[in-house]
C-alpha cells in the first residue's frame, strides 16, 4: 500500500480520525489494582513495573484502537526502568500492531552518519543476524532530532524508503523554551525553524506517495498555531505530528493550521489527557481507566470537529 504516508492517510480516512494517543505510562498514575497483582508475583523489581506497562498499556490500546488510526509510545518512560522497561516498550509496540493500529515510536534519535544508520536500522529497519535480516522493533515510524544536519537524518530516510516507513523531524516543538534555539534568526530566513522546514521540504520531496503527502514528516507544537501557519505554507506535502493538545494547553482551534484544505496533513497527538482520563473524571473508577480514556478520545473527536478537524 504505497509509502508510510499513504498508509497513514488511509487509516486517518477509514476512522475518520487524525488523532494519535501517545502511550507514557506513569508508574504513580496506573490503577493500584494492577500495580498491586504484579507486585504480589514479581516483588518489587523492574520486571514486575515492566508487567505493570504492559497491562495498561494493552487495556488503552483496546479500548481506543477502533477510533483512532495510531498511537505514540515515548520510550524514555520506559528506558527508565532498564532493559525490563525496554522490554514493556517492544511489547506495547507490538500489540499495537497486531491490533491494526500504526505505530509511532517516540525516540528523537539522532547522531553522526554511521551511528544514525544502527539507530536507524534499530527502529526502522533490520539487522543483520549472522546473516539473516531480523527486524528488531515493529514501529512504522519515529520522531528524529534533526541538530547535527543532513548526514544524521539522511540513513532514517534510506530506511523510510527501504521499509515504507516514516520519521517525524522536530521542527517547532510544544515546550516553552524552544525559541530559545528554534525562533532565532538565520542566514536569509527569519528563524531556525523555517529554514529547518524548507530543508525537510526537500527531504520529503522524493518520498510523496499516491496520496500527495511525504513520508518524511514534521513535530510541529500545538502551542504555536502562528508558526503552524507559516510551516504548513512552506511544507504543503509534509504530514505535522502535533504535540501540546490538551494538557499543555494547545486547543482544537490552535491545531486547525497544521492541517491542509483537504482536511489531511496533520495527526494530534494526546497523551496523559487521555490514558489517565480517569483521574478527572469521578465517574470512573480505576477499574475503568480504559472507559475513561475512550470517552476521551470520543470528546476530543468532537472537540476536533467543531472547528472542522476530522
Amino acid at each position: 500500500m504505497g509509502n508510510f504516508a499513504d498508509k497513514l492517510i488511509t487509516e486517518i480516512k477509514n476512522k475518520k480520525s487524525s488523532i494519535c494517543v501517545g502511550l507514557d505510562p506513569r508508574l504513580d498514575l496506573i490503577p493500584n489494582f494492577i500495580v498491586e497483582k504484579h507486585r504480589q508475583k514479581e516483588g518489587d523489581t523492574f520486571a514486575c513495573v515492566s508487567q505493570v506497562l504492559v497491562e495498561f498499556n494493552k487495556g488503552i490500546i483496546d479500548a481506543i484502537k477502533d477510533l483512532v488510526p495510531c498511537v505514540k509510545p515515548q520510550i524514555a518512560f520506559y528506558e527508565m526502568f532498564g532493559f525490563p522497561g525496554i522490554w514493556a516498550y517492544q511489547e506495547t509496540c507490538a500489540y499495537a500492531k497486531s491490533q491494526g493500529l500504526i505505530v509511532v515510536g517516540d525516540v528523537k534519535r539522532n547522531d553522526i552518519d554511521s551511528t544514525a544508520s544502527a539507530y536507524a536500522k534499530a527502529y526502522l529497519g533490520k539487522v543483520d543476524l549472522f546473516g539473516k535480516k531480523i527486524e528488531v522493533c515493529t514501529c512504522d515510524a519515529i520522531t528524529v532530532n534533526a541538530y547535527l544536519g543532513y548526514d544524521g537524518v539522511k540513513p532514517f530516510i534510506e530506511e523510510c524508503h527501504a521499509n515504507a516507513k516514516g520519521i517525524f523531524v522536530l521542527v517547532k516543538t510544544s515546550n516553552k523554551s524552544s525559541g530559545d534555539l528554534q525562533d532565532r534568526n538565520v542566514d536569509n530566513y527569519a528563524t531556525l525553524y523555517e529554514m529547518l522546514a524548507h530543508l525537510l521540504d526537500s527531504w520529503g520531496s522524493d518520498d510523496i506517495g499516491d496520496c500527495g503527502y511525504s513520508s518524511i514528516g514534521a513535530v510541529v507544537g500545538a502551542t504555536y498555531p502562528d508558526q503552524a501557519k507559516k510551516l504548513r505554507k512552506i511544507m504543503p506535502n509534509t504530514i505535522f505530528l502535533v504535540p501540546g493538545y490538551g494538557a499543555q494547553g494547545g486547543t482544537a482551534e490552535d491545531v486547525k493550521a497544521c492541517y491542509n484544505e483537504d482536511g489531511l496533513g496533520a495527526i494530534i497527538n494526546s497523551s496523559r489527557g487521555i490514558t489517565f482520563a480517569y483521574k478527572n473524571d469521578k465517574k470512573f473508577d480505576e477499574k475503568n481507566y480504559a472507559d475513561a480514556s475512550r470517552e476521551a478520545v470520543i470528546k476530543m473527536q468532537k472537540d476536533l470537529k467543531v472547528v472542522g478537524i476530522v
